[in-house]
């Protein structure tokens, strides 16, 4: 009960008053099946991408992390082709800093920060480290192809037109989703 209710302060803080560039929802009725969304940041690679990830919610929460992955593919040294995410918090002590005081918002901002911020000393991804580590001009340039291909909203089917409506209609819907959970639990 104590997970029930405390997912449902933090997805009702999460619509109220959202990280920027970060959006979080309900997927379907299960409360342990979550959806983000995290915009790629300003100058870096991932900008104007709109990345999506799976939050699976275990039942030990909050005394284990969330399973957290990239739905949408992107080229990150801390971050491998299945989505899987290398961050200290996403893993449970000794070898991670997941602690119960940490939140879904909190570890949505830490990833939003590691895309912005890739830690090369900790890959997943050791080629793309390299790259990053020694070629950086290179390394831009993949993220920056990978993002249009992938993260950019052509890249999900649309066109010119139905981009900005459909940016709107999925900022104003996702909110009510959040919302529609908040009242039914």
């Amino acid at each position: 009960m104590q997970r029930v209710s405390r997912l449902k302060r933090e997805l009702q803080l999460l619509n109220k008053e959202p990280p920027p560039g970060v959006t979080c929802w309900q997927n379907e009725s299960n409360m342990d099946d979550l959806r983000a969304q995290i915009i790629g940041g300003s100058g870096s690679p991932y900008e104007g991408g709109i990345f999506n990830l799976e939050i699976i919610v275990p039942e030990r929460y909050p005394f284990e992390p969330p399973k957290i992955r990239f739905l949408t593919p992107i080229y990150h040294p801390n971050i491998d082709s299945a989505g899987r995410i290398c961050l200290d918090i996403l893993k449970l002590p000794p070898k991670g800093a997941w602690r119960p005081a940490l939140n879904i918002s909190t570890v949505l901002t830490s990833i939003q920060l590691l895309m912005s911020e890739p830690n090369p000393d900790d890959p997943l991804m050791a080629d793309i480290s390299s790259e990053f580590k020694y070629n950086r001009a290179v390394f831009f340039s993949n993220a920056r192809k990978w993002t249009e291909k992938h993260a950019m909203p052509q890249a999900q089917g649309l066109n010119k037109e139905s981009q900005e409506t459909t940016h709107k209609r999925k900022s104003a819907e996702i909110p009510e989703e959040a919302k529609k959970f908040a009242r039914e639990t």
